[in-house]
């Protein structure tokens, strides 16, 4: 198979990055064609979808092998289930699937057409196989079970910026870095309330600890 495409996203690396597609709506992302896809014909109708599936590749963990059991990270980490029943990026073929919202089809710069799109939760590069519209009429199943996921914590945390730090960052970009926050990028198994985090996100580096269920931004380089 080719790439059809990468992903332009503020996320330069996994740590950090949503855990699953649609959880921070507020996060753009631009997916840019490679040059021999990249022709107008191709996306003719897409604008009428609101939402489309990518079909990518798990670049940044690519290895030898595989495990029949991974630890998810909403069990925390210390309990093992069969790989084909998670979303695991270690699988035997290092392929994901997004469904995320089609903001806009940018049909005038020069690497046009280019997709907007909200929500997605990938690392900025990630190559793309596939692009399918989402169809409401047979994906969407309002009464599906969730498996362990229905009876993991999805609270979100709160999220505490010092008024020191609040203009640091781009303030079209805030929104995204307080919802990534809040939905707790830590592995379940850290619990050291102490402990300094820090990811890269839109050109700065987040520094944060999280303790009493609140994250708390400590420096924004």
């Amino acid at each position: 198979m080719k790439y059809i495409a990468r992903i332009k996203t503020d996320f330069k690396t996994k740590f950090g990055v949503p855990r699953q597609s649609g959880l921070v709506p507020e996060l753009e992302a631009r997916i840019v064609f490679e040059p021999e896809y990249r022709n107008p014909e191709a996306v003719r109708g897409l604008c009428e979808f609101s939402h489309i599936w990518l079909i990518w590749e798990f670049s940044e963990t690519v290895r030898e092998g595989w495990s029949p059991t991974v630890r998810p990270p909403r069990l925390g980490g210390n309990k093992r289930v069969g790989v084909f029943a998670t979303r695991s990026p270690f699988r035997p073929n290092p392929i994901g699937l997004s469904c995320v919202k089609l903001e806009k089809i940018d049909l005038s710069s020069d690497d046009a057409p280019a997709l907007i799109v909200r929500g997605a939760d990938l690392v900025d590069g990630t190559p793309i196989f596939d692009i399918k519209p989402y169809l409401p009429y047979a994906d969407s199943v309002p009464d599906a079970s969730g498996g362990f996921t229905d009876r993991s914590d999805r609270s979100v945390l709160k999220v505490s910026i010092p008024e020191s730090l609040s203009g640091t960052l781009p303030e079209e970009k805030m929104p995204a870095l307080l919802s990534a926050l809040a939905q707790n990028p830590v592995p379940g198994y850290q619990h050291d309330p102490n402990r300094i985090y820090g990811f890269e996100f839109a050109g700065h580096e987040i520094k944060f600890k999280i303790s009493g269920g609140t994250v708390w931004v400590v420096d924004i380089e």
